[in-house]
């Protein structure tokens, strides 16, 4: 199946008739996202129409507040794989500008959905807000349905226990809450089971490999240093077990004990993302790679000697393989 990608609403066919469509930001594409996207596939089918995802890029909260871009979860590239994976036909990305945030409510859905999307059908989820001061919600968006001929659905994105899939592999007990703040909050205080638990696969970091100051190399485990997005949400500062992928050559994914944090036996200062893959001599520099967060092996702390660290990387680099089941 060959997904649309239309940035903007410039690229929309001449001929676009009627459609089925789903709104949002979709940062991290988790489990609530998806059942939402994929209830929008169904409807679209029965219905004989086209599913349309139409989100936005630059986050909302960057535009109206410059610094407060909440930490990202997918980059742009990987949320729409992530999107395009559950059937839809087209992906529409909106530029998000001061001028889209000035419009109205009734603007925004007679200007974008009616006029040029010709909704029949809009799914979102039920704490949706949009126009100008996020003023319209969706009961507006069900009387502003009933007077420009379209269907509007809210959907619950919160649920009770889930099991995790086969990222997390195992049942969290109590509500989980299916949202971007819940997974961030999970992510920050390093909880990266409940993370994948609520995402449905494992939290994945980008970055391009960069050079570092070679003491991994010196102590015998050579790391790849990854410098992230500004705005990547990094986990909390520890040691984990990842699967390590390059992106600029697809392949096979590899095991890597990965360290988050700024080095304090060496007293450094900056925030780091080291990865150290196991059985493997290449060194990854200027190459675009990918981190899937698996599980935490143990906080960031400081040793008092260089034979101790290393005795340390030792145990880290055996439950790595423990964890992920490698040789």
């Amino acid at each position: 199946m060959v997904v649309q990608r239309w940035r903007g609403l410039e690229d929309l066919p001449g001929n676009w008739g009627r459609c089925v469509v789903t709104i949002g930001v979709f940062d991290g594409v988790h489990r609530g996202h998806q059942e939402l996207i994929r209830r929008t596939v169904e409807v679209a089918r029965e219905r004989g129409l086209p599913s349309v995802v139409l989100t936005f890029d630059p986050h909302p909260s960057e535009v109206l507040r410059p610094g407060s871009h909440p930490a990202q979860l997918t980059t742009l590239r990987r949320k729409a794989e992530l999107i395009e994976e559950l059937g839809v036909d087209v992906l529409c990305v909106l530029p998000f500008t001061l001028e889209l945030s000035r419009l109205t409510a009734h603007e925004f859905v007679h200007e974008i959905l009616v006029d040029r999307l010709h909704a029949a059908v809009v799914l979102v989820g039920e704490n949706f807000t949009f126009g100008a001061k996020a003023a319209g919600d969706i009961e507006l968006l069900r009387q502003l349905g009933r007077r420009f001929g379209y269907v509007a659905y809210g959907a619950e994105l919160q649920g009770a226990s889930v099991r995790g899939g086969s990222a997390a592999g195992e049942l969290l007990q109590g509500e989980i809450t299916y949202s971007s703040t819940y997974v961030r909050s999970c992510i920050d205080a390093g909880d990266v089971a409940a993370a994948a638990a609520a995402l449905g696969r494992w939290h994945r970091v980008e970055g391009i490999v960069v050079r570092g100051d070679g003491r991994g190399r010196e102590l015998g485990y050579p790391t790849a240093n990854l410098s992230t997005h500004a705005y990547a949400a990094v986990p909390a500062d520890g040691v984990y077990s990842c699967w390590f992928h390059c992106v600029s050559q697809p392949g096979q994914p590899l095991a890597a004990a990965v360290s988050v944090g700024t080095n304090p036996t060496f007293s450094g200062r900056e925030r780091s993302v080291e990865a150290f893959v196991l059985g493997v001599t290449e060194d990854f520099y200027g190459q675009h790679v990918a981190l899937d967060f698996v599980s935490r092996l143990r906080d960031m702390v400081r040793f008092d000697s260089l034979p101790e660290l290393v005795r340390q990387i030792d145990v880290d680099v055996e439950q790595t393989r423990e964890a992920l089941g490698v040789d």
